[in-house]
């Protein structure tokens, strides 16, 4: 069940920040024993991909935190921040340790879909939720919350992997705001609707 958590918690810190958890992940794995990656994933631990993770990473945090520009990064991540929710699910062994379920070992089919699905609709929720954002605060309100997505996506990465059993906790926590962000847009899009009805005379 904890490794079950740790996949969990990975895929979802990849849905707002794909490069982070992968960071977390091939240097913990690379100068520690925390994390063991199974062979198939051994080259999140090179040096060179890790360079080039980190720079796509300092690219992501720039870009996420620049109004409309963080909206065309984000169409951008549709595609790449479920595949790292995938690859952090899948390179965690938290499909094979899952339950210590053989059929989840003999299938490793079902991490990836696991890490793509929550990485996916985590990544919706922040694509949705930032161009609200950006209208209700005139693009003052951009960096602070990619700044506090980061964050989340790294506390949420450490998380998994240290104290897996606190990733419903942090789940919570990241759910808040998300629900805030719901209802912000559901207000505007009640308003544009009551403005498109037709004014009595």
């Amino acid at each position: 069940m904890l490794a079950a958590l740790t996949g969990l918690g990975l895929s979802t810190a990849a849905g707002l920040n794909a490069y982070i958890p992968l960071l977390v992940v091939g240097l913990l794995a690379n100068f520690t024993n925390v994390v063991r990656l199974p062979h198939d994933y051994a080259w999140l631990t090179n040096g060179w991909v890790l360079a080039i993770i980190g720079v796509l990473l300092v690219a992501e945090m720039v870009l996420d935190k620049v109004p409309v520009v963080d909206h065309v990064n984000d169409m951008i991540q549709t595609a790449v921040r479920p595949a790292a929710g995938g690859v952090a699910f899948s390179a965690t062994q938290a499909a094979s340790q899952l339950d210590h379920s053989t059929w989840m070992a003999h299938n490793p089919w079902v991490s990836w879909v696991l890490g793509i699905g929550v990485a996916l609709a985590v990544h919706v929720m922040k694509a949705t939720a930032r161009p609200v954002v950006n209208v209700s605060t005139a693009g003052v309100g951009a960096p602070v919350v990619s700044t506090m997505e980061d964050a989340g996506s790294l506390g949420m990465s450490l998380v998994a992997v240290f104290f897996p059993v606190l990733v419903v906790v942090g789940l919570v926590v990241l759910a808040v705001p998300a629900w805030w962000a719901f209802r912000l847009l559901r207000r505007r899009r009640a308003r544009k609707m009551a403005s498109r009805l037709p004014q009595p005379s």
